[in-house]
């Protein structure tokens, strides 16, 4: 997912220890391959009794486009879950189970053949999108073309592989497939050629930027106007300076459970342009029923007291982090850009985040937990395997030998108080080190964007990445490939810049490790990680948790590992 500045974090130095024990449990044991689909029943039964009412979410602001094609947001990427399909999806329950693919739009786990390179999927049938139109082979043909059309933020690295697909990456708006994706009307089949094996390619079909759309979809981002949907909900209105609204799919019937489950509220009406502390106020007095962003400091100790029961926190497999413009000065060079991670104090932005209890300082891209980490920190002082101290002489003595002191340097960040807060301290941090620092917040809305288009010329950033699948290339691959950076767009997900070849043909080898040897495709991933670290192109801050507030009208709260509270299964009185 990722992307992203996903989610606003917290602006205090404390949290209250009663939240910990509010704690959403996960469960464990079960696999992760994306090509496992698990003969389990899945979410329990749908409970009518619980069927009916409209569920209020709030947030500081909108996430964009709503094409979800498009869109690299999870607070979008959370509402997709149950408005679009792929052929594949994640599995729609709480805990470990939810890294497990099952089959969607396509009526099984696919045929894979010619040695791991050809896909065959059955497409379920009597499947109709909310415009009253029956899902096609042709649809599903168009939506992979269309990926490549609307410059899709993933199409150079999660559907590159795809048999010509390097012509689309090149001439996006004449995109054809015809060797690539072939649909068969009669047989209902839709057919998807590799140019090589892909270990990870399940993974990336049950994300939203691999929905099916309808064939006539526009051939450019849709922006504010809503594409139809197969899913339980679709969006009747969208304004990003006002509001979303979601209400039933008439045409919806529950094909599988296990990835598409019938939706409990009748509506859902997601309001923008609240402050943190009014979404809070909001939920505690149950005019909301939950906030995307989290609560602000001054409010933790009340949520964790008073409103334990309603405060849920989950451990994420994230990192928040500052990008640094390889390609423009100062951070051209690569002693400027060690200079700022010696100098870091990833204790004080855990602070301005929310605390120990919600975030742990981050050495490494990879976050701990996640496959291919290695704990060991590049940039702390005295060394080891965790982060324990800044070097600020260090730094500073990084910065005279760059030759790059005095020189200016924008850092853009989101307009809301934790970012801004944790914005300023960079900025304190650089004008120590001996830069002209200006801080430039934006709104989310469009701050994630911004940052991606090289011709806004950011030097330095903050944002976060959340992960899309479970596996290290949705980190390393998707973030820092030359794949990924594309001057001047929108969808530039690699924001620093960085492209190296040496490293893109290293990240290569291991994606063709991971074919027979995911332990030793790790060990790989592992080095990279460690030798990025060493070129400096990011900053890695913080590994955070969420908190998830809801109001005392809900429940059936469920936390999906993958795409984090499933917003479609609450129960809303």
């Amino acid at each position: 997912m990722p992307l992203l500045a996903r989610r606003g974090a917290l602006a205090a130095a404390t949290v209250a220890l009663t939240l910990t024990a509010a704690c959403s449990s996960s469960d464990a044991g079960s696999s992760s391959n994306p090509s496992a689909s698990s003969s389990g029943s899945g979410s329990s039964a749908f409970q009518p009794q619980h069927k009916g009412g409209t569920l209020k979410l709030v947030a500081h602001a909108a996430a964009g486009s709503l094409d979800p094609q498009v869109n690299y947001t999870l607070q979008y990427w959370q509402l997709y879950q149950s408005m679009y399909d792929g052929l594949l999806a994640f599995k729609k329950v709480g805990g470990d189970r939810s890294f497990t693919v099952v089959p969607d739009l396509a009526a099984a786990m696919p045929k894979v053949s010619n040695g791991g390179r050809t896909y065959t999927f059955t497409l379920r049938k009597g499947v109709t999108f909310s415009n009253g139109k029956a899902l096609t082979t042709d649809d599903v043909v168009a939506s992979f073309e269309r990926v490549f059309k609307v410059s899709s933020p993933t199409a150079g690295t999660f559907y590159n592989g795809i048999v010509g697909a390097d012509a689309c990456l090149k001439k996006p708006a004449s995109c054809t497939l015809p060797k690539g994706v072939t649909g068969d009307a009669g047989a209902n089949t839709v057919t998807v050629n590799l140019t090589a094996p892909d270990p990870e390619f399940a993974y990336k079909l049950a994300v939203p930027h691999a929905s099916v759309v309808p064939k006539d979809s526009p051939a450019k981002d849709s922006g504010t106007k809503p594409l139809p949907t197969t899913g339980p909900y679709m969006a009747a209105s969208y304004d990003p300076n006002r509001a979303l609204k979601l209400v039933r799919n008439p045409h919806f019937k529950e094909w599988s459970r296990e990835a598409q489950p019938q939706g409990y509220p009748d509506a859902i009406d997601y309001t923008f342009g609240q402050t943190v502390e009014s979404e809070v106020t909001a939920v505690e007095n149950g005019q909301a029923d939950w906030m995307y962003d989290a609560p602000p400091a001054d409010r933790l100790d009340e949520i964790g007291t008073k409103y334990a029961s309603q405060a849920h926190v989950n451990p994420l497999t994230a990192f928040w982090y500052a990008t640094l413009n390889v390609n423009m000065a100062p951070f051209d060079n690569k002693l400027a850009r060690q200079a700022i991670n010696w100098a870091v104090d990833r204790s004080a932005v855990v602070r301005l985040y929310g605390g120990t209890n919600l975030a742990s300082p981050a050495c490494t891209i990879l976050p701990p937990g996640f496959p291919g980490h290695v704990d060991k920190c590049a940039y702390t002082k005295g060394g080891g395997t965790t982060w324990k101290a800044a070097d600020l002489a260090k730094a500073k003595e990084l910065v005279k030998r760059s030759g790059t002191a005095g020189q200016e340097v924008g850092i853009v960040v989101q307009d809301d108080d934790v970012n801004k807060s944790i914005g300023q301290y960079l900025q304190s941090l650089l004008t120590q080190l001996g830069y002209k620092a200006t801080l430039k917040p934006l709104s989310g809305n469009i701050q994630f964007t911004y940052i991606q288009n090289t011709k806004n010329k950011v030097q330095l950033a903050l944002t976060s990445w959340y992960q899309d699948y479970p596996a290290a290339s949705d980190f390393l691959n998707v973030l820092l490939s030359c794949a990924s950076f594309r001057p001047g767009s929108d969808s530039s997900i690699n924001i620093s810049g960085f492209c190296d070849k040496g490293v893109d043909a290293r990240m290569r080898t291991a994606l063709k490790t991971m074919q027979t040897d995911p332990a030793g495709a790790n060990k790989q991933w592992g080095a990279l990680d460690q030798d990025i670290m060493a070129e400096s192109p990011v900053v890695p801050l913080i590994n955070p948790k969420m908190i998830d507030f809801t109001s005392t009208r809900v429940g059936n709260y469920q936390f999906s590992k993958q795409f984090y509270m499933l917003v479609g299964q609450l129960w809303v009185k």
